[in-house]
This record gives C-alpha cells, structure tokens and sequence, in this order.
C-alpha cells in the first residue's frame, strides 16, 4: 500500500479511521470523513507509541499491518497452525477463552502457535466436534456460546496447566518424507501438509518436490514418497483413502498396514484424497492436511 501521510484525503483514510474508533481512538467532531489531518494524525501517533512503533504519523506498511491485527474479530477469518502464524486481536481473544475454560495455550501472546492448536483441537474434542485444529464457524460458535463462562475472567495458566503442542513430531525429525501431486487440491494439502509440518516444529524432515527434482528421482533420497491424489480406483495395494467420516484411528491403521506391506518406511505410497474435495474449500483441506501428519507421526513412531 501506498503511506498514507498528513494531508492525504479518500477511503484508504477512512479505512484507517473506522478502525482507531473501532480501537476507542478520538477522532474529533469530524469522525471519519476521509481526511487525514488533526485528531485523525494525533490517533495515528498514540496507536504507533501503544504498540511500539516508530511514532511518525505516517500509515505504512508496518502501522497498517498493526492496525489490521488488533482489529480482527474472532469469526472475521479461519485460523489454524501455519507459517507464517495468524496473529492478531482474534487469535487473543481466541486464547483468552481457551486458557479461561481450561484448556492451555500457553501464555497470551496473540499468535496461533502450536500450543494454541493443541488447546483448540482439546475444545473441539470435548465439544464433540472434529478435532481438526481449524477455528472456523462451528467452533466460533460453540466458543461464543460459553462467552458468559470465560469472558473477563482470568486466562493467566494455572500452574499445573499441561502444555504440550498437537502432535509428537519426534518421527518426522529421523524420517525424510517427501511430498508430491497430482490435481489441484491435491496440491494445496500437499503444501499445506509441508507447511504445517514445519510450523509444528522448524526441524521437521517434510518437504515438497518440485518437478525438476521428480526428474531426477530425488525420492532415491528419501525414507519415504507420498503421492497425494485425489479420486483414484480403489486399490489397497497403491492408495490409502484419507477423506470421509470414518474415525483417524481407521486411517491410521490402513497407513500402518500399507507402509508394513512395503518392508520398511523406505518407498513410494500413494494416498487417495477421495473424491468429494472442493480446491476452493480451505477448511477441507487443511482438515486432510492435519489427518495426513497426525497419522504420518502416529505410524512412524
């Protein structure tokens, strides 16, 4: 974005004005008529020296950035574990609620980090909801519903809080996984696989592989190769299905007993995503994503 400074007048300032009075910032008589002089430039200033920021009253990249974290609402966007991580007012109100109910996240931090997944997929659990990790409406609203249980009360951890991240990754730390595709939503878990993978813990051994590097046959390289693919024929020997309504603990057993058919974690599966995948649905595919690593670290160890 182009830096919004004094004298500037149109929608990107009265943008930045509805979110300073969103943020309790006085704005003067004029409210927020798309000029950015006076009360609107003083506002400016004091939410740049709250949040540390370099106090000069110019809207840029770093200020903006600020402005839209601590004005997002639980409920605005779909969060869950990734790099980069979501940060920003709803990921804390997110983690007061959970740390109020119970449910450990770790300290108040405002980023949706590993422990905050672990204490979402804990809540979904105990909600009898799938415990994907994705913080999406079903969630919101179940979390919302009990706003009169956690809303002002303390989210600091008790001390006997247990604080421990989703997943075990000790696995994925020895054994190299090696990701490719075929399809469009086979790609995006694909990536999505990788990327939560590393943002479960930085040292995880999952990567994807480029078409220069399925040239060269880098699987030769790898303890292991999964194929993700997506509405393949029924073959027990080559796929896995990964997608429907049965129970991980299903899945997992159906990986275990095609990784023990090849002698060893050394090799090529192909995992079958099923058919009813949308590209566009974003929750869809992070919920196989989640599946794919939990069961990948469930069968390794």
């Amino acid at each position: 974005m182009r830096p919004i400074v004094l004298g500037v007048r149109g929608p990107a300032v009265e943008d930045v004005q509805q979110r300073l009075l969103v943020l309790g910032h006085d704005l003067g008589s004029t409210g927020i008529d798309g000029v950015f002089l006076g009360k609107t430039y003083d506002a400016v200033r004091d939410f740049q020296r709250a949040h540390g920021l370099s106090e000069d009253g110019v809207v840029g990249h770093e200020t903006w950035s600020a402005l839209v974290d601590a004005t997002f609402t639980l409920g605005d966007r779909m969060l869950y574990l990734r790099l980069p991580h979501f940060h920003g007012r709803d990921v804390q109100v997110l983690q007061e609620a959970l740390n109020a109910l119970g449910f450990a996240s770790g300290p108040v931090d405002a980023i949706f980090g590993a422990y905050t997944e672990r204490a979402v997929r804990e809540f979904q659990r105990n909600c009898g909801q799938p415990a994907d990790g994705v913080v999406g409406l079903e969630t919101v609203r179940t979390l919302m519903g009990l706003r009169h249980i956690w809303e002002g009360k303390d989210s600091n951890l008790p001390l006997s809080a247990s604080l421990a991240p989703a997943r075990v990754l000790t696995p994925l730390l020895s054994t190299a996984v090696i990701v490719t595709a075929q399809g469009a939503f086979a790609s995006e878990v694909a990536k999505r696989l990788v990327n939560l993978a590393k943002a479960s813990h930085d040292a995880a051994l999952v990567s994807m592989m480029s078409e220069a590097e399925e040239a060269g046959d880098r699987r030769r390289d790898a303890g292991l190769t999964l194929m993700l693919a997506q509405g393949l024929d029924d073959d027990p020997d080559t796929a896995v299905t990964v997608l429907g309504d049965d129970d991980p603990a299903a899945f997992h057993s159906r990986l275990l007993a095609a990784l023990t058919a090849m002698h060893g974690m050394r090799g090529s599966l192909v995992i079958d995503l099923g058919r009813s995948g949308d590209g566009d649905d974003e929750k869809l595919a992070q919920r196989a994503a989640v599946r794919l690593l939990d069961a990948l670290c469930a069968v390794l160890a």
